[in-house]
């Protein structure tokens, strides 16, 4: 009677702790330059080190410029010192750091499953709410403060209360259109935006193992805006597959071995959560936000709720009853850790092929990480998102948040890929539509918000290739990480 949280949490128990609190092995650590010097250098100002800088990583992605040609100059007032304070601290260090102009930089937890930095049953911190997204791959994963951070860093543990357990199963299958993100905006539309609140999420069911591995990355990325702990999908075939050959996984005869543990990872059929839901997926349409939290959602074709809140609805500049369909748009964003991997990419160029943005509309797409770019720009999708009026840019968190300075302008009415539509998160007073890829695409083209599945996609040239799909997995020998010398033996040879 089993959960798969059980098993990878009991797995990394270093020692019990009075008050139902445990100190928990941590094996891996992610960084950003917004606040990644911070911690690093009051570590060293506390005369600590990194106790195993192999499993420490940072990334330039929160306050990088995504404009073509960057460099450290940011528009961001002394977001420069961020990164050159980032890099020294880095380097001193002696952690892996994936500079502003390295090949594989991009949004952390973008580029972590593209390299394999996080594998199925590790438990990975950084100091980002959405890092919940790498619980995709059957790791535990989640958001952390800076003081835990440097805990971690040293001590290659933290200490951790016990979450609930919580199963969210989406029976059924997927009617066509409709995305993991229209899945996760259903979810927190129907059970409130603290509905998670207090517990790790495992997200079940046929219409979940269904989904790619990009998709399973979107549904978890968003567990952090339903106050999941953490949220977590059993690895699988699709999984290892995924995963096989990537920089940081194990090779040979260390992949052999790491399999046969992960292939453990699940839950058992008798096993008992603290709280279950189950949602049709048959019955879930392209969903898309109409107020300012994430939970103000409904069906594209739907309307405001009828009681929705006066204050969301003023900021909004929206009135109850009002049908969202054909809604006048400023601006429309596909970026993001939520939505700007290259499947992402692909199903959106797929509606912008041969069609235009509306006048007046700017639009702009931020991949992911540089490889994303590459990927995409070899199989001609950047040419696509050009010709259809796109601002191509290059990798990084851009104006999921404007913490690099650049911002929608003041009031205006954007929709876009992103995982928050919180007042003023892309700007002074702009009004946030989050949506999927294709939902966006669409609604750049009409001018207003849109239902995509009023336009036919059209093909698109080498998506899918087996050998670009290889180049995507990030190049150079394997690098796996040796086992954390906090874990037992028999938990490493299980978990990896």
């Amino acid at each position: 009677m089993t959960t798969l949280f059980d098993r990878i949490w009991d797995a990394h128990i270093v020692a019990p702790l009075p008050g139902g609190a445990a100190l928990v092995a941590i094996d891996r650590v992610l960084l950003h330059e917004r606040t990644g010097a911070a911690a690093l250098n009051s570590l060293a100002a506390a005369g600590r080190a990194v106790a195993d800088p192999s499993r420490v990583f940072a990334m330039m992605d929160h306050i990088v410029d995504t404009l073509p040609g960057r460099t450290d100059q940011t528009l961001m007032p002394g977001g420069q010192a961020f990164i050159t304070e980032t890099r020294a601290a880095a380097q001193a260090a002696g952690i892996t750091l994936f500079d502003v102009s390295d090949p594989d930089q991009g949004i952390m937890h973008v580029v972590s499953p593209e390299l394999g930095i996080v594998l199925p049953g590790l438990t990975l911190i950084a100091p980002d709410s959405h890092t919940c997204t790498q619980g995709a791959l059957g790791a535990l994963a989640w958001g952390i403060g800076s003081s835990e951070a440097e805990h971690a860093m040293a001590t290659g543990t933290l200490r951790l209360t016990r979450p609930r357990a919580m199963r969210v199963t989406f029976t059924g299958t997927l009617s066509p259109g409709v995305t993991a993100k229209d899945m996760m905006l259903a979810l927190i539309a129907a059970h409130g935006a603290g509905g998670g609140a207090g517990h790790v999420v495992e997200f079940a069911g046929e219409s979940v193992t269904a989904l790619d591995m990009e998709a399973r990355m979107t549904l978890c990325n968003m567990a952090t805006e339903f106050s999941a702990f953490a949220g977590l999908i059993a690895p699988d075939d699709v999984t290892f597959e995924w995963l096989k050959g990537r920089r940081y996984a194990p090779q040979g005869a260390q992949w052999r071995a790491a399999l046969s543990g992960w292939q453990t990872l699940r839950t058992d059929d008798d096993a008992v959560f603290d709280c279950e839901i189950a949602i049709d997926a048959g019955s879930i349409a392209p969903m898309v936000s109409w107020g300012t939290s994430p939970q103000a959602s409904v069906a594209v074709t739907g309307s405001v709720p009828a009681d929705a809140a006066p204050a969301m609805l003023d900021y909004m500049a929206l009135e109850a009853n009002a049908r969202l369909i054909g809604t006048p748009i400023d601006a429309a964003f596909i970026g993001s850790c939520t939505n700007a991997r290259l499947s992402d990419l692909r199903r959106a160029a797929a509606l912008l092929k041969g069609r235009k943005v509306a006048p007046g509309i700017r639009a702009i797409c931020v991949p992911g990480s540089s490889a994303v770019r590459r990927a995409a720009e070899a199989e001609g999708l950047d040419r696509v998102f050009l010709d259809a009026g796109f601002e191509w840019r290059m990798s990084g968190c851009s104006m999921c948040f404007f913490a690099g300075g650049e911002s929608f302008a003041e009031g205006s009415r954007v929709i876009s890929s992103t995982n928050r539509n919180f007042e003023s998160r892309q700007g002074l007073r702009v009004k946030t539509h989050i949506a999927s890829p294709e939902t966006v695409a669409a609604s750049a083209i009409a001018g207003a918000i849109a239902d995509a599945r009023a336009i036919r996609p059209l093909p698109l040239r080498g998506a899918g290739r087996a050998v670009q799909r290889r180049r995507e997995r990030g190049s150079g020998e394997g690098k796996s990480i040796p086992p954390s010398p906090t874990l037992p033996p028999k938990g490493e040879r299980e978990f990896g």
